[in-house]
């Protein structure tokens, strides 16, 4: 913490020497950003709560081809752990804010909620349970900027904001766009292809329409070790094999009369495979006498977009629109067999899917107030419908033990379930005198399946002298359970203790739960504490310092895997014959998150040809264990264990600090990022075990050949940095899988990548 006051100190004075010279420059530079208000667009530095912006080219400059790990290398407070074992963990890859939950931060595109996934993470890794967005199914060359609202905002848009908002804001540009990026690890594997192609054009003189395609191709990784009881790599650890083809639309029509037609649309169609864990020679020796890795094949179809209407009427802007969502996953195994079909048993299986479908209708007016030196006054309603469906797998994927890796989805009763939400709100801000914001937001929400839930935020910031503004916000928020969380019911294969088992899963109100102590699900409940300080002591330099706290009451979490004669005994009279353990989704724990945030940018020029960009940022998070349900029905059995509360509160790194600097010179841009991610915990395997620090450095190189063409170079993760290994690894598949999948950095090493964009 010394050492990034120190660097945004001379950071500062260097700023104040150059203040004149930059002057005009930072009229050009100055980051303006809609989220978090429905006043007009403000600069960052005049917001009450952090906000981060994340350009496009500073997202292109990264070499990375997905907006998750772009975000994760320049973004302190945005967390990015890559697990890659099994399906849900490999396609679910979790985002964090804050530390909280993936689930916990609300994703808008162009200011519209945005649609869940329909793929539940349950596998052991951070995000367990969580039903996250998926912000790998937005392609990142339709992207303008992005962003970061670091504050509860639920008040402000509903359900989820308990960790803060991601607004994602499309392309809206002129001119034809291509890039096509390759690249590789340094071990060889990994081989990866993105082709993007986009065109803005105008409609007319009346409107305008941006459209975008992107392709992305990704081979697999692994990093196992050889197994020891064969001497041979016998599994793999590392991405999945993955192809991705997204499409994106947006674009606005002036129809006359004060009123525009607006709508954007995005689809994204994964395939990807991942491994399942080795199973040894003696699990089906007459078909697969050396032993097999089965692999699950995940279709996913993501679609999302907005329709609507906005206008002026009277003094009030108004905007009326319909923001429908659809993810719909399905599952194949392959390279796999069902022992309890003996030799008979096919080699592939259709494993089934589930289904989520969202439908946002929302109207919105505002109009600004003449009191003191300003302000704006916003109301709103809402309607949200949900579906939720589980597609069952043809009946020898489930029968007995069902197909080795991935048992196909059969849900003891059928799951198609929905539900309609309505709500209302009250948004507003007043300026008394020039230097002060002052602003407070109120939100009613009715959800057919739980009841009311209504969420507050006052927020203030005060600017007494132009170089220094502070700034405080006081909320609460919610979060409700998911229709996923609700009714999710499978069957996997995990490591248990070094053991390959089944472990069921079962939906809150089944039988089976209620008798191991599951009970309704409530919605989360958080109280959000931050302030902090904004200091601009020259023209293009700016400095924030922000604490934060944040309570959350009936935490929704995937329970402690629950073995024992007693689950057994539940489990028999269930007849539940292809498993031997069990989880469901409980309301087990209150935690509180404490931390801060430290935030430095410094952006100018470089003499008549040139300019440079330095951006420095460093995070600490602290999440404590408030309280922990008991189990009434069963105590002996806990709710949560070592584990899952480890994967809660101590799988990302406690610190964070990025140092992102980019420089233009005429034909040449470089640039450097610096990550260091601070240590972690989890329970690997048998025992606890804590991770260490482990830093990261990226370069890039780009060179404009014209106007029109640019060749550019990145080499990522310079120093091939890894994780530290598991220390009982040993019983992890003889000692193959020797990373943990927590923590920030992922496992496959130093990588190339080499680029090429055109503009037309």
């Amino acid at each position: 913490m010394f050492r990034l006051f120190a660097t945004t100190s001379a950071f500062a004075l260097l700023a104040t020497a150059a203040g004149g010279a930059q002057a005009q420059e930072t009229a050009q530079l100055e980051e303006v950003v809609v989220v978090g208000s429905r006043a007009t667009a403000r600069l960052v530095t005049d917001s009450p709560a952090p906000v981060d912006v994340i350009s496009a080219e500073t997202l292109a400059a990264q070499g990375f081809d997905d907006i998750n790990r772009a975000l994760a290398f320049i973004a302190p407070s945005f967390n990015f752990p890559r697990g890659a074992t099994g399906p849900s963990a490999a396609n679910t890859r979790a985002a964090s804010l804050r530390g909280l939950a993936p689930d916990q931060v609300l994703v808008l595109v162009d200011g519209k909620r945005w649609h869940a996934s329909s793929v539940i993470n349950f596998n052991n890794v951070f995000g367990r349970g969580s039903v996250p967005t998926d912000l790998g199914a937005i392609p990142m060359s339709a992207v303008a900027r992005i962003e970061i609202l670091r504050d509860g905002a639920a008040a402000q848009y509903g359900s989820d904001a308990i960790a803060g908002v991601i607004n994602i804001v499309m392309r809206s540009d002129r001119g034809g766009r291509a890039t096509v990026q390759a690249g590789r690890t340094e071990e060889g594997d990994g081989g990866t292809v993105t082709a993007s192609l986009g065109y803005g054009f105008t409609l007319g003189e009346r409107g305008r329409l941006n459209l975008s395609a992107e392709v992305r191709s990704r081979n697999s990784t692994n990093r196992a070790a050889i197994d020891s009881r064969y001497g041979r790599v016998t599994t793999q650890q590392g991405d999945p094999d993955s192809l991705d083809v997204g499409l994106a639309a947006n674009g606005e029509y002036d129809l006359g009369g004060a009123v525009t037609l607006y709508g954007d649309v995005v689809y994204d169609r994964r395939r990807s495979i991942s491994p399942a864990q080795y199973r040894a020679p003696t699990v089906a020796p007459a078909i697969y006498p050396q032993g097999f890795v089965p692999h699950i094949r995940l279709d996913l179809d993501d679609a999302g977009g907005a329709v609507g209407l906005r206008g002026a009427w009277r003094g009030w802007s108004w905007d009326l629109s319909d923001a429908p969502g659809y993810s719909h996953a399905r599952f194949a195994v392959r390279d796999t067999t069902n022992t309890s079909l003996g030799t008979a048993s096919p080699t592939r299986f259709d494993g089934g899917g589930a289904r989520y479908v969202q439908n946002v209708l929302d109207f919105t007016a505002s109009r600004p107030l003449r009191l003191g030196a300003g302000g704006n006054l916003a109301l709103g309603v809402e309607h949200r419908w949900e579906g939720f469906k589980i597609i069952s797998g043809e009946p020898n994927s489930y029968t007995g033990a069902g197909a080795q890796g991935f048992p196909g989805f059969n849900p003891p009763t059928p799951v198609d379930a929905d539900r309609g939400a309505v709500a209302a709100f009250v948004d507003g801000e007043l300026k008394p005198v020039e230097s002060v914001t002052l602003a407070a937001a109120a939100r009613y929400e009715h959800y057919g399946d739980f009841g009311d839930a209504t969420s507050g935020k006052i927020s203030a910031l005060w600017r007494p002298v132009p170089v220094l503004a502070v700034r405080g916000t006081i909320s609460t928020g919610f979060r409700a359970p998911s229709l996923q969380q609700r009714f999710f019911s499978t069957v996997t294969s995990q490591s248990s203790g070094g053991i390959l088992v089944n472990i069921g899963t079962f939906a809150v109100d089944d039988p089976v739960s209620r008798a191991l102590g599951a009970s309704p699900l409530k919605p989360e409940k958080s109280h959000n504490l931050s302030a902090g300080l904004v200091v601009t002591p020259a023209a293009g330099f700016s400095f924030t310092a922000d604490v934060f706290r944040i309570r959350i009451e009936d935490r929704i979490a995937l329970s402690e895997t629950l073995s024992g004669a007693a689950v057994t005994a539940v489990l028999k009279a269930a007849g539940v014959t292809n498993a031997s353990q069990a989880r469901f989704f409980t309301n087990a724990a209150d935690t509180t998150t404490r931390g801060y945030e430290l935030t430095a940018n410094w952006r100018g020029r470089l003499g008549a040809n040139g300019r440079f960009d330095v951006t420095a940022g460093h995070t600490q998070t602290d999440t404590d264990l408030d309280r922990l349900r008991a189990n009434l029905v069963l105590p002996s059995l806990p709710l949560l264990g070592v584990a899952a509360i480890d994967l809660m509160a101590d799988a990302l790194p406690r610190t964070k600090t990025t140092l992102t600097a980019r420089a233009d010179w005429r034909a040449w841009s470089a640039g450097v990022n610096l990550a260091r991610f601070g240590s972690f915990r989890a329970v690997q395997v048998a025992s606890e075990q804590v991770f260490g620090p482990i830093t990261t450095i990226d370069l890039t190189l780009d060179y404009a050949v014209n106007s029109r063409l640019k060749v550019g170079l990145s080499v990522l993760n310079l120093s091939d940095a890894y994780p530290d290994k598991i220390a009982d690894r040993a019983l992890t598949q003889g000692g193959g899988i020797q990373y943990p999948e927590v923590g920030g950095v992922g496992t496959n090493g130093r990588e190339y990548v080499l680029r090429l964009s055109s503009r037309f």
